[in-house]
């Protein structure tokens, strides 16, 4: 007998890397796009491969049969928009099933859209900026259920209704994607209750709000009134999810975000900033708690140490509770001070993502960041003082940007003492503020391709690579299919802090290979026995060299050049 499933939840696409690689070098070799995404693979055997399919090809290399084999992936953080959305279903009588990730689970997927009785299925949004994952999603449900109404909400959705005029985004809909129906929503989870009880009642669609709706006519679209749905009433049932959650999660304690950075769209998107109470966020963690397979927590907030008072409160709270779990988190190291940095050590605090975006203050001020370079240094200086591992995100080529200020920018990660950092281009998307500004910066151009009064893309992109080859004294983290979350991964396998960093060396070593020498089409043997090495060592020792037989840091100077 068929199990009869109200709403079928399916998470994040980790789209097969080859061919979206193919896909992105389709726009241009020397688009901002695809230079962006050339910094964070690598070829081997003529094909791309990103670091987390390069760790999972020679780590798991020479293991027994009898030996487990749980490849690394992006998936396997428990989504917490599944998490979310199946309690909130759940606590209003519906039934729901969920895929956590829709790559790694399409065998169960596939028996899933065939063997039960699904009235709708939804699809997230969350980490897309492009249509190509959701595009790849809904073929395959269509290729195994042809009843259920795919659903799509989420961040992409209300991007795409916000930048694109009608025509564009009606054809989008209705073609390109072709879901049945669309939210076009900050939050969306009334909405999708909505949608489930007309679907089971033969109701019209055109009663509920904020959607797009595939007609025979064409696309319709009803009234737009923001939801309004209390995170603290709304906290995640883990008891749910105990045997499938796995070792990793994501959990979130705030809705939106309390600042305005002029290159952020996120407050825009999510609405009015909102937190959790700190007894909500403990109900939550205890049933986390009772889940002895869980090793790390991210909590992704958009900024977990603000409001402080509140922060440290939660910190008291986890250390009170003595957790078996490490946690780490998005944080504002312009806000630390002593006893904040105490209480996070003491409390489980594996490491930070530090959203610092640039070393010069006037480019600070034109982010709207509410930060300067000198707070920054002080924050990093205690949070490396307890020990707490700090990662870096920095923007290249913001309205102001030149020359000079990414050489402040190199300047401050070099003296600051990160232990790693990333630099990206600047994405100019049109819901963000500086849009708002785009006549007095002489911007033209959006997304990857862009020029503004003092820089365009392109020299953006070149001054990225210089970053990339000429920074030493802190550890470039590759984004695609891996980012600060996943470092965290890799250490609860058993390895060191500083065998991850030796692994991101060796894969950088080809990156740089790449970046020098772009004809050669291959890693060279020296630097893929690099690799190997580093995903080969044990538990607990040192990074070892080959050639020389000792435990010795890479040398990397011959494939960098000072910054111009």
């Amino acid at each position: 007998m068929k199990k009869t499933i109200d709403c079928l939840l399916v998470g994040h696409n980790e789209m097969d890397f080859a061919e979206y690689e193919k896909t992105i070098r389709n726009m241009g070799i020397n688009s901002g796009a695809y230079r962006d995404l050339n910094l964070n693979f690598i070829l081997y055997n003529n094909r791309p491969y990103t670091i987390a399919e390069i760790f999972n090809i020679f780590y798991y290399q020479g293991k027994g049969p009898g030996e487990p084999t749980q490849f690394f992936n992006v998936a396997e953080s428990f989504s917490a928009a599944i998490a979310y959305l199946g309690t909130y279903l759940w606590r209003r009588g519906y039934t729901f099933d969920y895929v956590n990730s829709f790559q790694y689970g399409k065998a169960e997927l596939a028996k899933k859209l065939s063997n039960e009785n699904i009235l709708t299925i939804a699809v997230t949004t969350t980490l897309y900026v492009s249509a190509l994952p959701i595009i790849e999603i809904i073929d395959f449900i269509r290729t195994y259920n042809s009843t259920a109404k795919i659903i799509v909400g989420g961040p992409f959705v209300s991007t795409s209704v916000r930048t694109l005029v009608p025509e564009e985004r009606d054809y989008l809909f209705q073609t390109t994607i072709g879901a049945d129906v669309y939210v076009n929503s900050s939050q969306g989870e009334a909405a999708l209750v909505n949608i489930i009880d007309a679907l089971k009642n033969n109701l019209p669609l055109e009663r509920i709000n904020n959607l797009y709706y595939k007609t025979s006519k064409g696309i319709k679209s009803t009234p737009v009134l923001r939801e309004n749905n209390k995170l603290s009433e709304n906290m995640v049932e883990w008891d749910l999810f105990h045997e499938t959650v796995g070792e990793y999660v994501n959990i979130r304690t705030a809705i939106s975000c309390p600042f305005s950075c002029s290159f952020c769209g996120f407050p825009q998107h999510a609405g009015q900033y909102q937190t959790a109470g700190v007894e909500a966020v403990e109900r939550e963690l205890k049933q986390l708690n009772r889940i002895k397979t869980i090793k790390s927590v991210h909590f992704c907030d958009d900024t977990f140490n603000t409001p402080a008072q509140r922060f440290k409160n939660i910190l008291r709270m986890l250390i009170k509770n003595k957790f078996g779990f490490k946690w780490h988190s998005y944080f504002r190291c312009q806000f630390v001070d002593r006893e904040m940095v105490e209480l996070m050590k003491e409390s489980g605090c594996e490491g930070v993502f530090l959203g610092i975006e640039s070393g010069n203050d006037q480019i600070l001020k034109n982010m709207n960041k509410k930060a300067a370079v000198h707070k920054y240094l002080e924050g990093i200086e205690r949070l490396k003082e307890y020990e707490i591992v700090t990662f870096g995100n920095f923007i290249i080529g913001f309205p102001g940007e030149t020359e000079k200020t990414v050489q402040d920018t190199v300047h401050f990660i070099e003296r600051s003492g990160l232990d790693f950092f990333r630099t990206q281009l600047w994405y100019c998307e049109p819901i963000t503020p500086i849009w708002n500004e785009r006549e007095r910066y002489k911007l033209r151009g959006e997304r990857f391709e862009w020029s503004h009064a003092t820089m365009d893309s392109k020299k953006a992109c070149d001054l990225i690579e210089e970053v990339f080859l000429s920074v030493k004294k802190s550890t470039w983290v590759p984004q695609y299919n891996f980012d600060f979350d996943n470092f965290w991964h890799l250490v609860h396998r058993g390895m060191t802090i500083d065998q991850v960093n030796h692994f991101l060396k060796s894969f950088n070593l080809a990156v740089k290979e790449k970046i020098m020498a772009p004809s050669f089409r291959e890693i060279s043997y020296e630097v893929l026995t690099q690799i190997k090495n580093a995903c080969s060592i044990s538990k607990g020792s040192g990074p070892f060299d080959f050639d020389r037989g000792e435990n010795t840091p890479i040398d990397d100077s011959e494939a960098t050049f000072e910054f111009l």
